[in-house]
């Protein structure tokens, strides 16, 4: 794929880029860059293909609340909010629109309000299946493709996850669809760099 016009859009939007050809490289690119800092994590399956958790750990005090031995050690709550506390913060996006909007669909919210505020840089780990032509269709993805997926992944009781088709709009207690990001540019005073990456990762 050809992300010539959407690293200018990104960049117009005031965004770091960088592009690769595959995971491998971008996670080896990611592990040079991020070297001694405390590095948080926000629930991404983009990341787990990455297998970047283990390859920052060496380097760098890295929090995952998708990581089972810290969820052992210390618990969900806690391991969130040192995630929420780190210099680097690190996802993904349910989608991305052509021209350089990012959208984000999030249960608990801690993984969107992460990419707001309190983080020296934050990135984003994007795979070509992420793109959409436009913000409507940017938006339909995250809330049919991404949030369904999401849904059966996690093991809860809602329409879409029962069915795995598309989103329902439901009133259940365990619906994921909570809070709805759409960002234009990066919050002011923070780094944001892009990674984009020619495979198909995530949801």
């Amino acid at each position: 794929m050809d992300f010539s016009p959407i690293v200018d859009n990104l960049k117009k939007r005031e965004y770091t880029v960088s592009t690769f050809e595959n995971n491998i490289d971008a996670c080896e690119y990611l592990t040079k860059e991020i070297n001694g800092f405390s590095v948080g994590f926000g629930g991404s399956m983009t990341l787990k293909e990455l297998g970047l958790f283990d390859s920052l750990s060496s380097n760098n005090e890295v929090w995952w609340h998708g990581k089972g031995d810290q969820l052992k050690e210390y618990g969900s709550d806690f391991v969130i909010k040192k995630a929420m506390t780190t210099d680097i913060y690190i996802t993904s996006a349910n989608a991305l629109t052509e021209s350089g909007q990012i959208v984000n669909i999030d249960g608990r919210c801690n993984r969107i309000s992460s990419t707001l505020y309190g983080h020296k840089k934050i990135y984003y780990i994007i795979g070509k299946n992420k793109i959409a032509p436009t913000l409507e269709k940017a938006i339909w993805r995250a809330r049919n493709i991404a949030a369904p997926k999401n849904a059966q992944r996690l093991g809860i009781n809602t329409p879409c996850a029962v069915k795995g088709d598309k989103c329902y709009d439901c009133s259940s207690p365990q619906r994921i669809c909570r809070g709805f990001l759409v960002l234009e540019r990066p919050p002011s005073g923070i780094e944001v760099e892009i990674v984009l990456i020619n495979d198909s990762l995530g949801y």
